[in-house]
């Protein structure tokens, strides 16, 4: 099974990804993933600077992710041509990291994927999970962790799906608006309603050899 892990930005989407990643289930990182098909030498990074030009590359040659940020979040055009330029880069990695996870029979996969939506990677899944939080607190986390004024934070929220209908269109949806472990308690009884409860057991057995 190949669950699509998304949400909103600063929603804590990799704190939910991390939870995961506890009982022992293996995650495809479409962030790191788009790193990795714009390192140096690569279609991708050509791509780009032939695109938006040489201002994207740094001197060592590496993408300049602050100057490339700041162009696509304020000019939507632009960032439909990153898009066009990423997608199918980003969808061909995933989809072979999924074809080796399938012949291993790994029982379940977490795709997480900030704009899965967006990206129309939602047909490559077989469930949708959402991590949401209020509108004004994802704007305070926001400005708070990337250090950005409020219409900065806005552009780069606004840039994105409204949270509100990806919750609409997800299967499950998880709260992390609270403590931790309330966030826990929802990522674990899904894998129980899933059918995935022996991860759990797993990791109860590893935790009481360890004792």
């Amino acid at each position: 099974m190949v669950l699509g892990l998304t949400g909103g930005i600063a929603t804590g989407k990799s704190a939910v990804s991390d939870l995961f990643k506890e009982y022992g289930v293996p995650i495809i990182d479409a962030d790191l993933v788009s790193r990795k098909v714009v390192e140096p030498g690569t279609k991708g990074l050509k791509a780009i600077q032939s695109t938006f030009g040489w201002q994207m590359i740094q001197p060592d040659g590496t993408l300049d992710r602050h100057a490339l940020g700041t162009l696509v979040f304020s000019q939507p055009k632009a960032l439909i041509q990153l898009n066009e330029i990423m997608g199918p880069l980003i969808k061909t990695a995933v989809v072979r990291k999924l074809q080796g996870y399938r012949r291993r029979k790994v029982p379940l996969v977490v795709y997480d994927a900030p704009t899965l939506f967006e990206a129309h990677g939602a047909s490559g899944v077989n469930e949708i999970m959402v991590v949401t939080i209020p509108e004004q607190l994802q704007l305070k986390r926001l400005m708070a962790r990337n250090q950005l004024s409020k219409k900065d934070a806005l552009a780069r929220i606004n840039s994105q799906l409204p949270l509100a209908e990806k919750v609409n269109r997800a299967d499950v949806v998880i709260d992390n608006s609270h403590a931790v472990d309330k966030t826990k308690a929802q990522v674990v009884r899904w894998l129980n309603e899933a059918g995935f409860g022996s991860l759990i057991e797993t990791k109860k057995t590893k935790l009481k050899d360890k004792e």
